[in-house]
């Protein structure tokens, strides 16, 4: 057995940070790495939080964890934060609150950059998920990059998937529903002491009355202050409930055969990439193609037909 996945599936915090590293480095290590991980995770139960910025995401995830912790439960934290497309560096959240967990051995945090990754997540963080629930935490926690309406491809990993809402941010159902208002398992109307709550949570009971017609489980809304650790006990009596009815219904196993097709793409698409563009070879004939697009000799779809069909001999 490799010896940095047998220090992980020990519970090691360091090499289970190493492992993480090499994920997200895309490492030509990790392969065997995770052919070790891989049979010994699943165990752990996945939370996604998404939500606006400024919903408080990240202090909503700290008291979750303290919860969690008085549970006797093992906590993994993934926090996504964007990449910049210019200079590539990760433009890290406010999470000064969250670093108090830092301290406890019973929790594992870690920021990621999205490094162009779209839906809110990172590319390295299906891997990251699998090491953390290897390395032993009972429940992971997954929380997306604040932007908005995109970032929906939580749900790919999540087990039960929390869309947090503030009343008074101006952002109202009609303009986000389109996207993460769709994804929810939970709905959680965080700052809930704030002017305009009714109103917001009244709005949400009509979108719940229409998108749960014909389906046996209505979406709950939980009410929570984070900064003042209310509802948080609920809200996690709702995550377990979800679980329960997850399990219960069957719907559990599907959707982590959903997650493991998600994450068997994204491996395929990162080694396409690689091959592409990092092979000597090929990138030569990509850069020719790119001079002769630019010199208006080729078609984008020329090359791109052409590349493909060389991959596919």
């Amino acid at each position: 057995m490799s010896g940095l996945a047998s220090m992980v599936l020990k519970g090691d915090p360091r090499s289970t940070a190493r492992l993480i590293t090499l994920a997200e480095n895309n490492s030509k290590d990790l392969a065997d790495e995770m052919k070790v991980i891989h049979k010994h995770s699943g165990k752990a139960y996945v939370v996604g939080v998404t939500g606006v910025m400024g919903s408080g995401k990240s202090t909503l995830i700290f008291e979750l964890a303290r919860v969690y912790r008085n549970q006797g439960k093992r906590v993994g934290i993934i926090a996504i934060d964007p990449t910049s497309p210019f200079s590539g560096g990760a433009l890290l959240g406010d999470r000064v609150r969250m670093t108090d967990l830092t301290t406890d051995n019973g929790v594992f945090i870690r920021s990621m950059g999205t490094r162009g990754m779209l839906g809110g997540l990172a590319s390295a963080v299906y891997d990251a998920v699998e090491i953390l629930d290897a390395s032993g935490k009972d429940v992971v926690i997954v929380e997306t990059v604040g932007v908005g309406q995109a970032e929906v491809d939580v749900v790919k990993i999540a087990d039960t998937t929390l869309v947090v809402l503030v009343p008074g941010l101006g952002d109202s159902i009609q303009t986000i529903k389109a996207g993460i208002m769709e994804i929810a398992d939970v709905f959680v109307v965080n700052k809930a002491d704030r002017p305009g709550v009714e109103q917001l949570i009244a709005e949400l009971e009509s979108l719940i009355d229409i998108s749960c017609i014909g389906k046996n489980r209505r979406i709950p809304i939980v009410k929570t202050v984070a900064k003042e650790n209310k509802g948080i006990k609920e809200l996690v009596d709702e995550i377990e409930k979800h679980k329960e009815y997850l399990k219960k219904t069957k719907v559990f196993e599907a959707q982590r055969r959903k997650r493991y097709e998600a994450e068997l793409v994204e491996i395929i698409r990162k080694r396409l990439m690689n091959f592409i563009f990092d092979e000597s070879t090929f990138k030569e004939k990509v850069e020719n193609m790119i001079d002769q697009i630019s010199k208006k000799e080729m078609d984008p779809y020329s090359a791109a037909d052409e590349i493909l069909g060389k991959l596919l001999k």
